[in-house]
């Protein structure tokens, strides 16, 4: 007579795996998790260009989600969730960077209107206007909406980029992870976030909203798009400026952040 086993809970998987490198445990681990990867691929997905393929964000969000379960410490009661979603973030946006799939002229147009929002946002003190930009850059509106809807998707991973290339701690894991402290970062992630909160506050309210919506509330471009009542370019947008706006906020402490 043969005995089937009995299902086991998700923390008898962990207990399993870790404790007693049960490799049967961690597939089944992977198994149950693979739906967390199809979540943060379709919303990485967003606005990237066509050329880039989905199946390839799955497969590097898959190696993301093992190397989750590889590291995760199930003993400290954290979620794994969150630190898994982080996991698999990091290596879609690697497998990016290594496809090295934004032109160069893209990036070097945002880099225009990044420091552009940097430069005037530090003379005046307050949120800059899209006249103000265009007037700065030496185009027209018209322009710099073709612009903003070019560079859109350099914008989708901006605050997802590590503070050092071989960490996993993210500029927008500052705000969001009030557990994720590192001795080595208290110095340079107190001025962080005094940036990114001075930077929030410059943002318009429709700025701020989709900010808010997308990295908070995690809704997609296209159901904030429903929630505002505005076009999902409108708010592809809103969300190029309002990160633009950020990274320029960011940038004069972007050499602390590199030598610590």
């Amino acid at each position: 007579m043969v005995v089937s086993k009995m299902p086991q809970t998700t923390m008898q998987l962990w207990q399993a795996w870790k404790d007693e490198r049960d490799v049967e445990a961690k597939k089944q681990l992977i198994e149950q998790y693979l739906p967390l990867v199809d979540y943060v691929t379709n919303r990485m997905a967003i606005g990237l260009p066509k050329t880039v393929s989905k199946d390839d964000l799955s497969s590097n969000g898959v190696m993301g989600l093992i190397d989750a379960i590889e590291k995760f410490d199930y003993c400290r009661g954290n979620q794994f969730e969150t630190y898994a979603s982080w996991r698999i973030r990091g290596a879609i946006i690697d497998g990016l960077r290594q496809g090295d799939w934004v032109p160069r002229s893209v990036r070097e147009k945002a880099k225009k209107v990044e420091e552009a929002y940097q430069v005037l946002e530090q003379k005046y003190m307050r949120s800059v206007t899209d006249s103000e930009i265009s007037s700065y850059l030496n185009i027209s509106e018209k322009d710099f909406t073709t612009m903003l809807q070019e560079i859109a998707v350099t914008t989708i991973c901006s605050l997802e980029d590590p503070i050092r290339e071989e960490e996993s701690e993210t500029r927008l894991s500052l705000l969001v992870d009030e557990k994720a402290k590192n001795p080595d970062y208290k110095v340079h992630e107190f001025y962080l976030k005094e940036s990114l909160v001075q930077g929030i506050k410059k943002l318009t309210e429709k700025e701020r909203i989709v900010i808010s919506l997308f990295y908070y509330e995690e809704l997609s471009l296209s159901e904030i798009a429903d929630v505002m009542s505005l076009s999902p370019s409108r708010i592809s947008q809103l969300h190029s400026k309002a990160i633009l706006r950020l990274r320029g906020a960011l940038a004069k402490h972007k050499d602390q952040l590199l030598q610590h």
